[in-house]
């Protein structure tokens, strides 16, 4: 497949942070894993792409020319989660579809979604959020159904401790204490609240349009917990007026504002996960852009807010964002946003 498959050096390191020097041993069998999968299942890859858990490439289907996203990480358990999760929503189209997958080998396959626009770029509607919030917390299975997806307090300890050692490798030790408190903090709101399955990455660029306008969301970094922790992202994307001005109500009304339109969702407890979660994006680490007047949130209530603002529009993502020419390709359908676990 010529060079599709080769992994830059700076995507190499990249993934060798998330995962250990072992990554570039992964990286090196890439070409060979991705060619025996596309004599598999019938591939012809066109374009790759990926971010800190993954490399995607957009194929064409062999017979039928449907388009199809290969998404390939180098630890079996994130593909295991993901599938898991992935298997539990099957039955609303407001998540994209899991095709196959090889467990063993990290690789899943999954549908196109047409047209497949990012609504970061396309722009959304309070009312198209409020659907797809309920539509993943109406489709969630019992609690304890899911036996690959571990309790959100897990996935919260993993990414203040991924923040914490993305800080210290920057130089900057003294956002420990910051995030020890904010970590503190979330693990309680974690260890409460309601249980069902929490999508884990759901922000702007996470989320396709898909057919008649429907959201469909991608790339789940699944926990079972509170689904309130959803709605973070969605509520400060638009966090500042049409100038760009900070607009330090915004957060407030906008947790309150889907409050009547997804049953169960509590505007304190969405609230208190801005909160805790802003620190994440405020530290210190390899891809920060922490200027971003719309994403400015207090670290902790009754605090000022932290000396960095929190980064990019729609953030307090748990993970550090590609810049918006790598995150996907054109046309991107089902695969690969944010680092996270």
């Amino acid at each position: 497949m010529s060079g599709l498959a080769l992994v830059a050096p700076e995507v190499r390191d990249r993934l060798a942070v998330r995962f250990g020097a072992g990554a570039h041993a992964w990286c090196d069998a890439l070409p060979a894993l991705v060619d025996d999968l596309a004599v598999r299942w019938d591939l012809e890859p066109v374009e790759a792409g990926g971010g800190g858990t993954s490399r995607v490439f957009r194929c064409r289907r062999r017979g039928s020319g449907s388009s199809v996203w290969l998404k390939l990480t180098p630890d079996p358990r994130v593909a295991s989660e993901e599938a898991e999760a992935l298997r539990a929503w099957a039955g609303t189209p407001s998540v994209v579809g899991l095709v196959a997958q090889d467990l063993s080998a990290g690789a899943l396959l999954l549908e196109g979604v047409e047209p497949g626009v990012p609504v970061k770029r396309s722009g959304w509607r309070l009312s198209e959020v409020a659907a797809l919030l309920r539509d993943l917390r109406a489709s969630s299975p019992a609690p304890g159904r899911c036996t690959a997806v571990r309790p959100l307090p897990q996935r919260v300890g993993f990414l203040f401790d991924l923040a914490g050692r993305r800080a210290a490798a920057s130089g900057s030790p003294e956002w420990g204490v910051a995030l020890g408190r904010a970590r503190a903090a979330a693990l309680e709101l974690a260890s409460g609240g309601p249980v069902g399955l929490v999508h884990g990455d759901l922000h702007p660029a996470n989320v396709l349009s898909g057919p008649s306008g429907r959201m469909v969301a991608i790339d789940p970094r699944p926990a079972w917990g509170d689904p309130d922790f959803d709605a973070v992202d969605w509520v400060l994307a638009e966090a500042a007026d049409a100038t760009g001005a900070a607009d330090p109500a915004g957060p407030e009304r906008r947790a309150a504002a889907p409050a009547d339109l997804v049953p169960g969702l509590s505007p304190d407890r969405v609230l208190g996960w801005c909160r805790v979660l802003a620190a994440l994006m405020a530290a210190p680490g390899p891809r920060a852009h922490r200027d971003d007047p719309r994403a400015r949130f207090p670290v902790e209530p009754g605090r000022e807010r932290s000396p960095a603002p929190l980064t990019g529009a729609g953030a307090v993502s748990r993970r550090r964002r590609r810049p918006p020419s790598a995150a996907r390709p054109r046309g991107r359908s089902a695969a690969g946003s944010r680092a996270g676990p």
